[in-house]
């Protein structure tokens, strides 16, 4: 079954071919990334209009690279939620005229669904039932994957994602869009025990998480210098806040599967390539022989063929919409459809 997949959420506009949820016959992203940094983040604004200029390319690319044409295809598959409304519009209008014009089914996908199949195209033997941490710019969730489409969340921030975190933080260090990616490459080369900052959790649920305190701590701290008119060494502060991060994501996340009894540990999403958090998962994993599974590094931001991935398995149970399809900016992710 090859299902052509489109993805529109935020600032890449993505399509891919996906054979039978597990193989990526193509995949075209166009990034705006240098166009966005002028202004230190994602311009909603901007980031609608170049998916208009982009999507129809992007598609062609893939169909191309894959070797397939319309006919050949089983299904197509659109992110519709969560993310920003007019990016997501511009996927879902583009891939609702394309199901039209073909006749062919139209498979509605949620986008952290995604972020979690992208671990399928990379272990192909990975099956539910396992808990996934799903760490991105805008979310961090626990998510107990019952089945390929049975998923429930257990665990998520009550303030800040991680990566927003991570992206705040490095702002304030003067560093460009995206943040949390300079701010990783940076802490590679300083002292995490530098600094001691706050590892905020949250009273009477053990699984949920809070980043915003510890922001603010980083924040603060950094202001202070400043007015003081002291220098201080980033590399040992992005070290200590990045390592003050991956704790609590591991005090949770490891609580959570002696909890649930789970021995299968997933991650996804684009701050599953952080390089401390990867390192200290394989190593908690190994103490304690659970299997893990992490996205390549090409597939944890967003991505099209993660979209085929889970379109696959929505497709399978009946997950189809129709013509009234409509993006929508925020969806639980185990309300789907």
């Amino acid at each position: 079954m090859r299902i052509l997949a489109i993805e529109s959420s935020c600032d890449e506009t993505a399509a891919a071919v996906v054979e039978n949820g597990r193989t990526v016959l193509s995949s075209v992203i166009a990034s705006q990334i240098e166009e966005h940094q002028l202004y230190g983040g994602v311009v909603p604004e901007i980031a609608s209009r170049r998916h208009s200029e982009a999507i129809a390319g992007v598609t062609r690319q893939a169909l191309e690279q894959a070797g397939v044409t319309l006919n050949q295809l089983d299904g197509i598959a659109v992110t519709y939620a969560p993310g920003l409304i007019g990016a997501l519009l511009v996927g879902v209008n583009f891939a609702k005229g394309l199901a039209l014009s073909a006749g062919l089914p139209l498979i509605p996908v949620h986008h952290l669904r995604a972020h979690i199949a992208s671990n399928y195209i990379v272990s192909p033997e990975l099956t539910p039932a396992f808990l996934c941490l799903v760490v991105s710019g805008g979310h961090t969730h626990l998510i107990d994957v019952k089945d390929y489409t049975d998923l429930r969340v257990i665990g998520q921030t009550r303030d800040d994602a991680a990566g927003e975190a991570f992206d705040k933080a490095a702002r304030a260090m003067g560093m460009p869009y995206p943040g949390g990616v300079h701010l990783d490459q940076i802490a590679e080369t300083g002292n995490e025990d530098t600094f001691t900052l706050p590892h905020p959790s949250v009273q009477g649920a053990p699984y949920d998480f809070s980043f915003s305190g510890l922001k603010t701590a980083v924040i603060n701290l950094i202001h202070n210098a400043r007015q003081k008119d002291e220098q201080l060494p980033i590399a040992d502060l992005s070290a200590s806040f990045r390592k003050a991060v991956v704790d609590c994501l591991l005090r949770n996340v490891i609580r959570a599967m002696e909890d649930t009894g789970h021995e299968t540990l997933v991650i996804a999403g684009g701050v599953s390539a952080n390089s401390l958090l990867r390192r200290r998962l394989q190593q908690e994993c190994r103490k304690r022989n659970w299997k893990l599974h992490m996205p390549s590094f090409d597939l944890c931001g967003d991505n099209a063929a993660m979209v085929g991935a889970q379109g696959y398995y929505e497709f399978l149970v009946e997950k189809t919409a129709g013509m009234d399809l409509n993006a929508c900016a925020a969806m639980p992710i185990d309300d789907h459809f």
